[in-house]
């Protein structure tokens, strides 16, 4: 039995501060988003074997549209102005 029916992983980050920050990002779009994670990475800061990996998750019907989001987001390069 899945633990959050009805989502779906749309994204595994290394570590929890990348996640939030896509979960921030799809949150601010109107996309309900889960973070999932093994406890063990979090308590000791761990980033190996697997330890650190943040499953992101939304709403089976909004997973394209996430990934879309995602990818986009990816794709952007922020400049600084030029003076």
């Amino acid at each position: 039995m899945a633990k959050h029916p009805g989502f779906e992983v749309i994204h595994v980050a290394q570590g929890e501060l990348t996640a939030s920050v896509i979960k921030s990002h799809l949150e601010c779009e109107g996309i309900p988003v889960l973070l999932e994670y093994e406890s063990a990475g979090r308590v000791f800061g761990l980033t190996v074997d697997g330890l650190g990996e943040v499953r992101v998750l939304v709403p089976e019907k909004l997973a394209h549209q996430a990934r879309q989001i995602i990818d986009t987001g990816d794709q952007e390069v922020t400049h600084a102005p030029e003076e």
